[in-house]
């Protein structure tokens, strides 16, 4: 009887303990969170971006090959022009002067060499009956001679000074916007070696171009066709889109930088783009769409052999039984363009080997390793529980007023 009685108070003993344990293994117990995802139809992109000026694809600079003075402008900044359009109009008294004394050399000309052709053909009848000697018909000859070529002279300077009076009327040369107007009536122009601007025209602003610099280093990924989005600070919100149309091979070097120029067209039908906007292009060199993609997150969670075990004695089941000897992956060499992925399915983990393609940072090409509806682990996070905070204190804290410190029983 007395031995029965033992074994009852060693059961309750061991059940006072095992209940102790348990609680205080399940005050510090580890708790895990998960996060999945799924591969889903998705679009894939490798992007250039770069920096770049606005401008109108055609720009000319319409200037004088005379000089004089700006008696009258015809047009302003942003009119619009039509070929043969007068811009401006220079002072023409001084061409018409020249023109005029031209005219009157010529004029002298031809009456000289119409005296030499008289006095030639006199003398060579003379020379031909052998009444003179030779060294006089000689001197008519060269005279006569001198004469046309003086008049060929005179009728060349003449129509030069003609032409030149044409220049004093500046007319524009293609269909377009005036963009810049650098002289006002009354400024004298001086047409020397170089001629000098007077408007700057933009044939057509409905079509415009991007300059934009590449690096060296991503100019290798740019080609002729690709497609361009841009932004400008005028329109932040705004998404404009344009084509490569050429990538230019002179290098230029700035701060001992290189880069190379991309010419973008881009449509302006609206006329928001003008001349000068800094533009912020990302060039598409790579696009895949519709494509199968899988989260980039899962292709980089590598987590050890320990937080696993741990994750699934949590859940109750064993590693073995539940990778079924997957763990060995992590030791294979990957193959070219080979990941490796978590699934979990029916709580169960599995490492799958997948096969993946082109990416954008943030999601993979799936060419083969998984199924539709697979789940992929994301991220495992280990959090432990903190202790729950117990009522007991030291009797040797002081109390609040009002508080009578509890006295240990003796």
């Amino acid at each position: 009887m007395k031995r029965k009685w033992i074994y009852i108070v060693i059961a309750v003993v061991a059940g006072i303990v095992a209940l102790v344990a348990l609680k205080g293994n399940s005050a510090s117990k580890a708790s895990f969170a998960i996060e999945t995802g799924k591969i889903e139809r998705g679009n894939i992109s490798s992007v250039v971006t770069a920096t770049g000026t606005l401008e109108a694809i055609t720009t000319v600079e319409v200037g004088t090959q005379v000089s004089g003075v700006i008696e009258k402008i015809y047009v302003d900044f942003n009119t619009q022009v039509k070929k043969g359009q007068l811009l401006a109009q220079l002072d023409k008294t001084p061409l018409q002067a020249q023109v005029d004394q031209s005219q009157a050399t010529v004029d002298n000309a031809e009456a000289e060499l119409v005296y030499q052709k008289s006095n030639y053909e006199r003398t060579k009848a003379l020379y031909d009956k052998q009444l003179i000697a030779k060294t006089d018909y000689d001197l008519a000859l060269y005279n006569y001679n001198k004469a046309q070529a003086s008049l060929k002279n005179a009728k060349s300077v003449h129509d030069k000074n003609k032409i030149n009076l044409s220049y004093a009327s500046i007319y524009s040369p293609i269909d377009g916007i005036i963009l810049d107007r650098a002289v006002d009536e009354g400024q004298t122009v001086a047409a020397s070696f170089n001629t000098p601007t007077l408007f700057t025209i933009a044939k057509d602003m409905t079509q415009m171009q991007v300059e934009a610099d590449v690096d060296e280093a991503d100019i290798g990924h740019v080609a002729v066709g690709q497609r361009v989005e841009f932004t400008v600070d005028a329109y932040p919100d705004f998404k404009f889109a344009g084509t490569v149309s050429q990538v230019r091979l002179q290098p230029v070097e700035t701060n001992n930088v290189i880069t190379y120029t991309v010419i973008v067209n881009a449509p302006n039908p609206d006329l928001k783009l003008m001349p000068g906007m800094t533009a912020n292009i990302t060039a598409f060199t790579k696009e895949k769409n519709g494509i199968w993609v899988v989260p980039g997150k899962a292709i980089r969670f590598n987590p050890d052999a320990n937080l696993i075990a741990e994750y699934l004695m949590s859940i109750g089941i064993e590693m073995a039984k539940s990778m079924g000897g997957e763990m060995g992956n992590s030791f294979v060499k990957p193959e070219q363009n080979q990941s490796f992925v978590w699934v979990r399915a029916n709580g169960k983990l599995e490492k799958k080997a997948v096969k993946v393609g082109d990416n954008d940072g943030m999601n993979y090409e799936l060419i083969s390793g998984l199924n539709e509806g697979d789940e992929l682990v994301l991220s495992l996070v280990k959090q432990s529980k903190k202790m729950p905070k117990t009522n007991s204190s030291s009797p040797f804290m002081p109390t609040p007023p009002g508080q009578r410190r509890a006295i240990p029983s003796k």
